[in-house]
């Protein structure tokens, strides 16, 4: 198909039609981000900083119609859509206050101490950038403003259904001052994609999608000596300990599944759960998936909006219909009315969850959460970690220690909640380990993820 249609998903109605870039007019984007560099590259942290700062006044000024744009492309809550603008915001201020710090040169020394020497981080030209579509406009500037401050360009392939989000990003920057070219989408299908990676003047690749999309890019970047930050899928585990409070358990539990719909690589997604509190949560928990209200997501009452596509809506269906196939049991949810005007999928759980299941062994994107019963605490780790994945996952206990002992020594996770969830701060490293990828964002170390350290020896 040489165009892409974005769709509601909310109503099923047709947006706008995109054409597609041809090889060469992809290249010439390319080609002008890293003339772009070129300059970008001479200029200090420090006077890159007030370009972002300048960027993050910009989306607050467009907060509402960026919220109501990513609303209508991809179905998210119109309020979450505030928050994500708010939080795009926070990110470009953060790299702006943080960056000169963690860029400047460091003095050490060498040759036992007697000599000098300087370790410099340098930008190293254009990233290629390859987006999912849960996030319209944060997956697109968690990458972006860590970039511009290391002096490199950015060069946006977003998913095709919410391409009108990441064009109004870029005209956002542009209007903000930002040089031209130093930012800028390209409107492509895979093939070309594929191309861009072997092209000589991208020098790093970074994507956030599935696995196997994952190991596919990893892979091409990899055939052409390209360093790569990949944050993959994960079905992030809760636990909930014997001495959990389980009304905020329950109750923190149904958030984190819903959260975006269900479409977040960190959402809550199997919830394992100690034999000696097991029947008091399941009640709890059930009760509160029911209760969420499922509707317009620009109604501010609204919990649990559509989901992105017709194709997401078939994916879920489909593996939750397994799931019960192989033994699974709906406490609530798993039926799906043929709604013409959206593609919802109700708050679902299911229990009885097991190995050979999709939601024991797979990321189910949507809001269907997997409850497994575990013997005591130390079966509920093993089983957390019996898992491909390893992005985030929580732990509810009423011993923040022993929390914090399970999270820092026994967790093969990037991340864990504590008695608590949510998806991304400014000020902490975001990534994780297995199938979920490799290398982190946020917290200053996305900064560091794409420049050359280089070593300066001095003689004395």
């Amino acid at each position: 198909m040489s165009q892409i249609q974005t769709i509601n998903p909310a109503t099923r109605e047709p947006l706008e039609t995109y054409e597609k870039m041809s090889k060469d007019q992809a290249f010439e984007i390319v080609e002008a981000a890293h003339e772009a560099f070129l300059d970008w590259r001479k200029r200090s942290p420090e006077e890159r900083a007030p370009f972002l700062r300048d960027i993050a006044s910009k989306l607050r000024e467009n907060s509402d119609e960026l919220a109501k744009l990513m609303t209508r492309e991809m179905g998210k809550l119109y309020k979450d859509g505030k928050t994500e603008v708010e939080l795009c915001a926070r990110l470009f201020e953060y790299s702006a206050d943080n960056g000169p710090k963690e860029l400047a040169d460091e003095e050490r020394t060498h040759s036992g101490g007697k000599k000098r020497g300087i370790v410099t981080y340098s930008p190293i030209g254009v990233i290629y950038s390859v987006q999912p579509w849960n996030f319209p406009l944060y997956q697109a500037v968690r990458v972006l403003a860590a970039n511009i401050m290391a002096g490199n360009a950015c060069i946006l392939k977003h998913a095709s259904i919410c391409t009108g989000s990441g064009l109004m990003l870029r005209d956002l920057c542009l209007e903000a001052g930002l040089p031209k070219g130093l930012f800028d989408v390209v409107v492509i299908g895979h093939d070309v994609s594929d191309d861009i990676i072997e092209h000589d003047k991208i020098r790093a690749v970074t994507m956030t999608g599935s696995d196997g999309a994952g190991a596919h890019i990893g892979e091409k970047a990899a055939a052409a000596l390209k360093k790569t930050v990949l944050e993959l899928g994960s079905n992030d585990a809760y636990l909930v300990l014997e001495d959990a409070d389980i009304e905020l358990a329950a109750k923190t539990s149904m958030v984190g599944r819903l959260y975006n719909n269900g479409e977040t690589c960190v959402n809550a997604k199997r919830f394992i759960v100690a034999d000696a509190v097991y029947d008091q949560f399941i009640e709890a928990f059930v009760e509160n998936m029911k209760s969420a209200k499922m509707g317009d997501p620009m109604d501010e009452g609204t919990n649990l909006g559509p989901l992105s596509s017709e194709q997401q809506f078939k994916d879920v269906k489909e593996q939750t219909e397994k799931s019960i196939a192989n033994g699974a049991k709906a406490l609530c949810g798993a039926d799906p009315e043929d709604d013409p005007k959206g593609w919802y999928y109700p708050a679902t759980v299911l229990v009885d969850c097991k190995p050979g299941m999709p939601a024991y062994d797979d990321e189910i994107f949507g809001p269907v959460a997997a409850v497994i019963r575990a013997k005591d605490d130390e079966d509920a780790m093993r089983i957390a970690n019996d898992s491909r994945y390893g992005l985030g996952g929580g732990i509810f206990s009423k011993d923040e220690e022993k929390a914090i002992r399970l999270a820092r020594d026994h967790f093969d996770t990037g991340m864990v909640r504590i008695n608590s969830f949510g998806a991304a701060d400014p000020n902490m490293p975001f990534g994780g380990v297995k199938d979920s990828g490799y290398g982190r964002e946020h917290g200053g170390f996305g900064m560091k993820e794409f420049v050359n350290t280089k070593a300066i020896f001095l003689p004395s």
